[in-house]
């Protein structure tokens, strides 16, 4: 098949120089009726009339040009689409009618385009937001420094605080944007060992605690792990981040004098990890959208990158899990379920 394939290709094309498929259509006509008349004069000396060969040609070429205007139209649409894509014009479409080799390339070439728009969405988007998010740190740090630099503010630890404070967010959101590129490129894979889960939590709260200190929320941590050794297989660094992101994001929307639950025990063959906090909690609606990227909800509040659940989601998928947002009692508050595979 492979040699038959590449014989094809070292046939001679006598039609590429022609630039219209209706016109190598009609030359295709053309040269098949005259092959036909070839045969009929070799076999049996025999020749229809003059005008009768003249107004056959007429009917065959004018049939030619009236159906292949459908068969040619598609080709003319894309290439005009094409044109447009080269601009930047993603909105252009082809209709895709026909069921032979033309529709199919047709449907091909408009879901390329509908891909090609939602990439070119997506990168505005990406570049909108990560503005945004840059912006706000960057002008808050700004601020500080100018106001120490003038003589209005004292370099006193509260004021180094609040610039500690905003250089932290700058850094997270580089972190989390590499996270980010690493997942589109798909070049980063775990590291997987039985993690014992108390230890990884109690590190993962003490530095959520300190965090929300900097930032001057009045929000407290509750762990219960049972039983208290239970571990689970699972690459401990990535673990350690997307509880630290739940926790942070805990933290940010729990009222002030409240505390955010971390619980953690094993569920029908499942390591089942929850967070939960005392806030407004997240409509059914968003429920699913707060885990796509740069998406923060009608809660959102405290400067979240909007990265942090999304991050969160890919780590838990890859280790073979599942994250979503549970069912809680209406003014009970927010709470994020994992489920990972309870191997260790």
């Amino acid at each position: 098949m492979i040699r038959l394939a590449a014989l094809a290709d070292q046939l001679p094309r006598p039609l590429d120089p022609l630039r219209s498929i209706k016109l190598k259509i009609s030359v295709l006509l053309l040269g098949s009726g005259a092959a036909g008349i070839v045969y009929l004069w070799q076999e049996y000396r025999w020749l229809p009339p003059l005008s009768t060969t003249l107004i056959a040609l007429a009917i065959v070429l004018l049939t030619a040009q009236v159906l292949a205007h459908g068969m040619t139209r598609p080709l003319r649409e894309m290439t005009a689409a094409a044109i447009a894509m080269a601009r930047g014009d993603y909105t252009r479409r082809v209709r895709a009618t026909s069921k032979d080799e033309v529709g199919t390339l047709a449907a091909a070439f408009n879901r390329m385009a509908a891909d090609l728009a939602a990439a070119d969405q997506q990168r505005r988007e990406l570049i909108a937001n990560v503005s945004h998010e840059l912006r706000t740190p960057i002008a808050a740090l700004q601020a500080v420094l100018e106001n120490v630099a003038d003589g209005v503010a004292e370099p006193d630890p509260a004021t180094l605080r609040t610039a500690l404070a905003q250089t932290e967010r700058l850094g997270t959101l580089v972190t989390e944007l590499l996270d980010l590129s690493r997942i589109d490129a798909g070049a980063l894979t775990l590291t997987p060992e039985s993690v014992a889960l108390t230890p990884l939590l109690d590190e993962a709260v003490a530095e959520a605690r300190v965090a929300a200190e900097v930032a001057g929320r009045d929000v407290g941590f509750r762990l219960d792990v049972q039983p208290p050794q239970l571990a689970v297989r699972a690459d401990r660094g990535r673990l350690h981040q997307v509880v630290v992101n739940l926790l942070d994001n805990a933290a940010r929307h729990a009222p002030p004098g409240t505390d955010v639950h971390v619980v953690g025990r094993r569920e029908g063959g499942e390591l089942v990890l929850e967070v939960r906090d005392e806030g407004p909690g997240i409509p059914p609606e968003e429920r699913d959208r707060v885990f796509h990227r740069f998406t923060r909800g009608e809660r959102a509040v405290g400067g979240g990158t909007g990265l942090g659940l999304s991050i969160a989601r890919w780590v838990v998928e890859l280790h073979g899990g599942r994250i979503a947002v549970a069912d809680t009692p209406a003014g009970a508050g927010c709470r994020i379920r994992v489920s990972l595979p309870g191997r260790s």
